[in-house]
């Protein structure tokens, strides 16, 4: 009985001290980058993350504050850039791009990349719209 009590606070100590540390600057930000293109010009919603609610409860009272929407003309040289900093890209970094067209039209598909702190987490396609995000929403 005494092995496990005197493991426990080694393990305790080796958890706490495995976290980053916290500073009074506030939280270390990532910078995230979101692209979108389309392999033909086509007109696209585009709906992105570039700010982090401050409880999650704020964010699912009214996810559309957290979560602006663009409306674009994109194609293969024409790509949709956005470029923002985040504390919790693991939680929040997310871009998701649907046809802005009607159901009548062909269109022609969409690609999407997410990248944290210059390295490309996330790619997606799809052929009326796609989504990168880290988590599974």
């Amino acid at each position: 009985m005494r092995v496990r009590y005197a493991v426990l606070p080694v393990l305790v100590v080796a958890a706490t001290s495995a976290t980053a540390p916290a500073t009074a600057q506030g939280p270390v930000m990532h910078h995230v980058r979101y692209t979108v293109t389309a392999n033909a010009p086509s007109f696209a919603d585009i709906y992105y993350r570039d700010t982090e609610p401050a409880v999650f409860s704020d964010y699912s009272h009214n996810p559309y504050e957290f979560s602006p929407r663009a409306e674009v003309d994109v194609a293969p040289d024409r790509p949709w850039v956005l470029e923002t900093q985040l504390a919790n890209p693991d939680l929040w970094a997310m871009v998701l791009v649907q046809s802005g067209e009607t159901r009548m039209f062909d269109t022609a598909g969409f690609n999407c990349e997410l990248a944290v702190d210059g390295v490309v987490v996330k790619t997606n396609s799809g052929p009326r719209g796609a989504l990168c995000s880290i988590r599974n929403w």
